[in-house]
């Protein structure tokens, strides 16, 4: 994030604008459309306004002086159109002055931008791009101008008027959190987006007892829940909806090492962030102590989400911290995830069953040797049976010897696909022959191992194919 974004009180003080033009012009609006008292310095000389009226045209202050020389005491900030000379000047002053300066298209000499707006009346959204690039900035406000309803700024006016009521009732945090989501969520809000302002009142002032309302068993009493959530293979935008809200809900979110800072970053922002996993060969906390931990969060009355990379139910010790929680009395639920073996499937294009080649598929965890020995390697040899392993690095010599010794052909396909579906994801193909050299080209995990006929048709065989069939073909032209 290049800038904070940040809410400026236009009524706090004048507002310095220097410059000519439309663009100047447009900037005017919207700084009088926000309340602005302005002090316009008309480089040209020519302050016409079309179409103001009468109140707005009353903000407006005629700046005579030279704007390079004009007193900056109590002003606000500056929005100056001019670039060269002019801009530079006044911002250099405001910037010596400590008052906040923007120049149009000119990021070097501003302290701050203007964003892209979306205004909904109490409601504001503002996209910035640093400056970068404002056609985004534009396009990424409309789709939000498309999404937004068009009287959720009635919405959130209505509950700033009943905000200090609701406050004296519920002095809990998060209780009076919960009370506003299920305002919003549910037919009161549903009444004031559908312009039945009156009726939403009307059903507010019905509310007898606003802690129950918002879910406390009794008055005041507030009741925890947890909530597992797969993260998915590690791109933020592979979470689904469902995931999005419970992140945006939650008090709390334990997550595990896995777990990427994009989709971390997804949670509320005030949510608290603890770190429970742990990677291969490393300390962690162990599984017992985060069942307790979960308990303790929904005991106290927090809504946790307890954040696994991938799917909490492959492979991700979900079934165990579900059963803990119903032996405790917490009530829980699970968002599912994309597994990191659907990940990189899909972003390496192997079809993981195909007609008539591939007709099962088999899911199996092999992240310490000795568990890969342990393995029946002899249910897996079937040539139409496509094996998925996780956490197999460190154990890939012992599944080479585990499927040869069983019977699989030394020359069964095989991918090894690391990072799946983040930016640094890494493919390398092979035999099974050459598995422990192929996971080291990988230059580390998280992995995923494929084996079987399917991975011929991956995009990087298809590619390594195409480019054996072009040296080929240069060596014979020469």
């Amino acid at each position: 994030m290049k800038f904070l974004p940040i809410f400026l009180d236009p009524s706090a003080g004048p507002i310095l604008l220097v410059g000519a033009g439309d663009l100047v012009r447009a900037r005017l609006r919207l700084l009088l459309a926000a309340g602005a008292h302005v002090r316009w310095h008309a480089t040209d000389g020519d302050f016409a306004v079309p179409g103001l009226d009468a109140a707005a045209a009353s903000r407006i202050e005629r700046g005579e002086a030279d704007p390079r020389v004009v007193d900056l005491s109590g002003i606000v900030a500056v929005f100056c159109a001019s670039a060269g000379e002019i801009g530079e000047r006044v911002a250099a002053r405001a910037r010596s002055a400590g008052v906040p300066v923007n120049v149009m298209d000119d990021p070097a000499h501003s302290s701050f931008i203007v964003p892209a707006i979306v205004d909904r009346g109490d409601v504001v959204a503002a996209i910035g791009t640093g400056g970068a690039s404002p056609v985004v900035a534009r396009r990424v406000r409309e789709r939000i101008e498309a999404a937004l309803p068009a009287r959720i700024g009635d919405l959130a006016a209505m509950i700033g008027r009943w905000r200090r009521l609701i406050h004296d009732h519920i002095p809990d945090l998060p209780l009076r959190r919960r009370f506003w989501e299920r305002v919003i969520d549910g037919p009161i809000g549903e009444a004031v987006l559908a312009g039945r302002s009156d009726e939403a009142e009307g059903s507010l002032k019905a509310i007898v007892d606003p802690s129950i309302y918002a879910g406390a068993s009794v008055p005041g009493d507030i009741e925890g829940r947890i909530t597992l959530v797969g993260a998915g293979p590690g791109d933020p935008d592979l979470l689904t909806i469902k995931a999005l809200r419970a992140l945006q809900d939650a008090d709390i979110v334990f997550y595990d090492e896995l777990v990427t800072p994009e989709i971390l970053d997804r949670a509320r922002r005030d949510a608290v962030r603890v770190p429970v996993g742990r990677r291969v060969g490393k300390p962690g906390i162990g599984q017992d102590a985060i069942n307790r931990l979960l308990i303790d969060a929904a005991k106290s009355g927090q809504r946790a989400v307890r954040l696994k990379g991938g799917d909490p139910f492959i492979f991700g010790r979900g079934g165990e911290e579900v059963e803990a929680l119903r032996e405790a009395g917490v009530a829980c639920s699970v968002i599912p995830g994309i597994t990191a073996g659907l990940g990189a499937a899909a972003e390496f294009e192997v079809p993981l069953t195909y007609r008539r080649e591939a007709l099962r598929i088999t899911f199996l965890t092999a992240h310490k040797a000795h568990d890969a020995s342990n393995v029946d390697w002899s249910a897996l040899t079937d040539r139409k049976m496509t094996v998925v392993v996780y956490m197999g690095i460190t154990a890939a010599a012992a599944i080479r010897s585990g499927l040869l010794e069983a019977g699989r052909s030394p020359e069964t396909p095989v991918g090894v696909f690391a990072r799946a579906t983040r930016p640094d994801a890494k493919s390398v193909i092979g035999i099974l022959d050459h598995l422990p050299a192929l996971v080291r080209d990988v230059e580390g995990g998280p992995a995923i191992l494929v084996i079987g006929d399917v991975v011929s048709h991956s995009a990087p065989w298809r590619n390594a194919s195409q480019n054996s069939s072009l040296q080929t073909f240069q060596m014979a032209a020469e």
